[in-house]
């Protein structure tokens, strides 16, 4: 099944929404300017700038599924990956989470040549 809106496929395996990609297009390919450019800032180990949460979470949005929890937590989840994380609210993230998210995105086989 694809996501009416997204453009992505759904695991009934997993219960997630996945980019739908064919061979010949890369992992980030179905990602915007402004998500491109977030996914830039996340694996570029030298970027000493702020990021900003909204602009993270547009990205993950685009990539994997967001979803917030009752309790003050986000629940992310990228390929295979599951984070669960205190809402940053309308703050930058902290080093951390770039560290965590870095670490998710290029295991579900996004790269910073994108």
């Amino acid at each position: 099944m694809v996501h009416p809106e997204r453009g992505r496929s759904y695991d009934a395996v997993t219960g997630t929404f996945s980019p739908s990609l064919t061979p010949e297009t890369t992992m980030s390919e179905h990602l915007n300017n402004h998500h491109r450019n977030t996914l830039q800032e996340l694996l570029d180990h030298q970027h000493t700038g702020n990021i900003h949460w909204r602009e993270v979470r547009s990205l993950l949005e685009a990539v994997g599924t967001v979803e917030d929890a009752h309790n003050g937590k986000v629940k992310i989840h990228i390929g295979d990956t599951l984070l669960s994380i205190q809402d940053p609210g309308h703050h930058d993230i902290d080093k951390q989470l770039v560290v965590d998210l870095r670490k998710a995105l290029t295991e579900a086989g996004y790269s910073a040549e994108a």
